[in-house]
């Protein structure tokens, strides 16, 4: 079977393009614009619309499959590609994969997403937007095509056992609105929650830690009061984007102490801290993680630690992986390029017994977040993001709807 058409057009996120770098410098905000200059290079301002590429594939038989090439809200930071804007790229995808994608011999998803994935033009890899939306083209191609779920082609692809189809725990995320979002939270029993954008330390984390430590205190006792069944009892897991290294000097003891209150502060609820040193480089980050995984361990502390700046690629996360730099590795699915790495990131992780956290970004769209929710069924992934946007709502409609239905079909199948 061969390709036909391959046809692109702009498409919208469910988010912004913001500059990490400027907001962690003290951007203040203007309603729901940001003050001030932009950092990072690429950006015109330090919160921009989010855009994305929708590919579609339209094989000889008229099957059609469909992918969209979108990137992380904080683009251009934190070792990442930069901003993919869609005015930018679809010249380029026109010009230098349209024309091989079309006539190309379509046989599933696993040849096609590793041959593009690696694929070089004028001896540089393409961005890993376009890898991503491109590789959830083909899944969604071989899906229609095979009249299967995208998490059926997996496991088949893959040779991963066929047991039963199961849910997977789903993390929704708060934005900056992160009480009112909590009661939403709360009103849908997620499983993990709230993300709580912890992401400058005097306004939000505290100059000791206090604001958070307060918030984590708000937050259980929120859950105690309004909770419906005495059974729901989510995890909290809070990404803190390096602040507690920031505030406390990157002292080991002095995040250790912080991290151990931070675990009795949310008794009888579980937590996790996503992100809480960034020493702004890969090695840094990654043995500033190892060693405080090695403390909690040490401790017998039930907080695990996430890892997520830096640990980017596929690459990255064997590397985090193998050092034990974290209980728990955000697989950041647009930052592995093609879909394909995010199977591989899962089934590393579950190998080595580390926490697979099938993650991405608010800055998604509904195609792509219900692709790599396929993904994280196929592959058992510990949990799974609701996405995309911050509202809570929308993005948890979408993953945990393609959930239920994947998981009803594949298992009545």
């Amino acid at each position: 079977m061969k390709i036909k058409h391959v046809l692109l057009s702009e498409s919208y996120t469910g988010f912004y393009f913001d500059d990490q770098v400027a907001i962690k410098k003290g951007a203040t905000q203007d309603g729901f614009f940001y003050v001030g200059e932009p950092l990072t290079p690429g950006f015109q301002a330090i919160r921009q619309k989010g855009e994305a590429i929708s590919v579609q594939i339209v094989l000889e038989d008229n099957t059609v499959g469909i992918g969209d090439c979108a990137a992380v809200q904080y683009s251009g930071t934190g070792g990442r590609d930069p901003l993919f804007l869609a005015s930018d790229f679809i010249p380029f995808m026109e010009e230098h994969l349209v024309p091989l994608l079309e006539n190309e011999t379509f046989d599933g998803f696993r040849r096609l997403a590793e041959k593009y994935d690696t694929l070089k033009v004028n001896g540089k890899p393409l961005h890993n937007a376009i890898r991503y939306g491109l590789t959830q083209a083909f899944l969604n191609t071989a899906a229609a095509f095979y009249k299967l779920t995208p998490a059926e082609v997996i496991r088949k692809e893959y040779k991963i056992p066929s047991t039963t189809y199961k849910h997977i725990p789903v993390f929704t995320q708060s934005g900056d609105d992160r009480y009112n979002n909590v009661d939403k939270m709360i009103l849908k029993e997620a499983d993990v929650l709230p993300h709580a954008l912890i992401n400058n330390v005097e306004k939000k984390l505290g100059l000791q830690g206090e604001k958070l430590f307060e918030y984590v205190g708000w937050l259980r006792d929120r859950i105690l009061l309004k909770r419906v069944k005495p059974t729901y009892n989510p995890v909290f897991h809070i990404d803190v984007y390096g602040t507690i290294g920031i505030a406390f000097h990157n002292d080991y003891d002095a995040m250790t102490s912080y991290l151990l209150s931070l675990e009795q502060q949310a008794k009888p609820f579980l937590i996790r801290i996503e992100g809480p040193v960034d020493t702004g480089d890969r090695e840094g980050t990654m043995l500033a993680l190892k060693e405080l995984t090695k403390r909690m361990n040490q401790a017998s502390s039930t907080l695990e630690i996430v890892a997520d700046e830096w640990c980017n690629t596929l690459e990255d996360i064997k590397y985090f992986a193998d050092q034990q730099a974290g209980h728990m590795l955000q697989i950041k699915t647009p930052d592995l390029g093609g879909i394909n790495n995010v199977v591989e990131a899962i089934i590393y992780c579950n190998q080595l017994n580390i926490g697979s956290y099938c993650g991405g970004t608010c800055n998604e769209t509904n195609v792509s977040s219900e692709a790599t929710t396929n993904i994280a069924i196929a592959c058992h992934a510990k949990q799974c993001l609701a996405k995309p946007g911050m509202a809570v709502d929308e993005g948890y409609m979408i993953v945990k709807n393609v959930m239920n239905r994947v998981v009803k079909l594949a298992n009545h199948r």
